[in-house]
């Protein structure tokens, strides 16, 4: 029997493996997938139930209202903002917008798992660079990998799982390392839960660099990671690209409508990013309390690095009641999220304190 064949490349295409989900029935927090707890707020819901009686239209494709109110909020132009599925739908369209085959991606490695899947899809080479000891990206390194192949790197900051931001020194210090005709995306997932003194301001950035393209979500400190809305902030002639490269009508009228309602109750909603926030010191506090050398956390999560401990630890916490999210061989990310969640992780963390 004759099969159609599929890409070479699928071979070898890392999966991802997302946040393990607490079985049906159990009693368990989920603390592996890095979502905001609390559930959408009232007025939230009341936007999402009013854009449901008009699911049997087609969305703006463009979500024109949407990407001006980001825009406007930001203080870029307009045709500067690119909505997409989710950030990671996003950088999958910024790198099919600019990358030939074998284009190199640089990247920082452990960090986003997805990263290697949307360089390979998009016909580009992944050049991984490790992360500190800290958990920290190597920017020095990282430039030291661009070389005449290079079309895009990406930087995750607050990194994806290890948590620390980079600075804004070591930022600019690369970004006039990087030949301006290379990309740098500087994906900010976890921007609202950063609190160093010392982090970047990425709108600056963009503003001072032409190159420099900034992703965001709604996912985590809004609250809509079942909604799936995200979008770049790129120069005018750049955003046309990543926008023609977009799946047309990705973004669902209901997700754009609780974006938009999202965006009026901003105060509330980063009100309850302060209580992570002080949930996540409670924790860091916690665990180096206890004797783990954990990395500064500047994102909705921890990190500990357990090594090959990784797995067996995962699955003493899922036994507990804590539902955790394993790297083999590196370590565990874990979530922020309910006090009670915190304080079941913490009692099988003091007993898995390295010696």
């Amino acid at each position: 029997m004759s099969r159609v064949p599929l890409r070479k490349a699928l071979a070898d295409l890392p999966a991802y493996v997302p946040g393990a989900r607490v079985p049906v029935g159990a009693a368990a927090y989920k603390l592996s997938s890095n979502e905001n707890p609390y559930p959408p707020l009232p007025s939230v819901v009341a936007a999402i139930v009013d854009a449901a009686a008009d699911v049997n239209r087609y969305p703006d494709m463009f979500a024109t209202e949407l990407t001006a109110t980001i825009a406007e909020r930001l203080g870029v132009a307009h045709g500067s903002v690119v909505a997409g599925c989710g950030s990671v739908a996003v950088l999958g369209h910024v790198l099919t917008a600019v990358c030939e085959a074998g284009d190199e991606v640089v990247l920082p490695w452990r960090s986003f798992e997805a990263y290697p899947i949307a360089v390979d899809l998009a016909h580009a080479r992944g050049v991984r660079v490790p992360v500190t000891a800290e958990g920290r990206l190597d920017l020095p390194a990282m430039a030291d990998a661009v070389t005449k192949r290079t079309k895009v790197v990406l930087v995750c900051t607050p990194n994806n799982p290890t948590g620390p931001a980079v600075r804004d020194g070591e930022l600019r210090d690369f970004l006039a390392r990087v030949p301006n005709d290379v990309l740098v995306v500087l994906d900010e997932a976890y921007v609202e839960f950063v609190r160093d003194p010392q982090a970047p301001d990425a709108l600056a950035l963009f503003a001072e660099h032409p190159n420099v393209v900034v992703l965001r979500t709604f996912s985590k400190a809004y609250g809509l990671a079942g909604l799936r809305v995200g979008y770049a902030v790129a120069r005018p002639r750049l955003a046309a690209g990543i926008r023609a490269a977009s799946t047309p009508f990705g973004v669902s009228h209901v997700a754009q409508l609780a974006a938009l309602a999202s965006l009026r109750a901003e105060g509330e909603l980063l009100a309850r990013v302060d209580a992570l926030v002080a949930e996540r010191t409670r924790m860091l506090d916690a665990l180096r309390g206890q004797g783990w050398q954990v990395p500064d956390s500047q994102a909705n999560f921890v990190w500990l690095p357990l090594g090959d401990r990784t797995t067996a630890f995962a699955e003493r916490c899922t036994r507990a009641g804590v539902v955790v999210r394993p790297f083999a061989g590196d370590g565990a990310r874990v979530s922020v999220g309910e006090k009670e969640a915190t304080d079941l992780f913490l009692e099988v963390a003091a007993e898995h304190v390295p010696r």
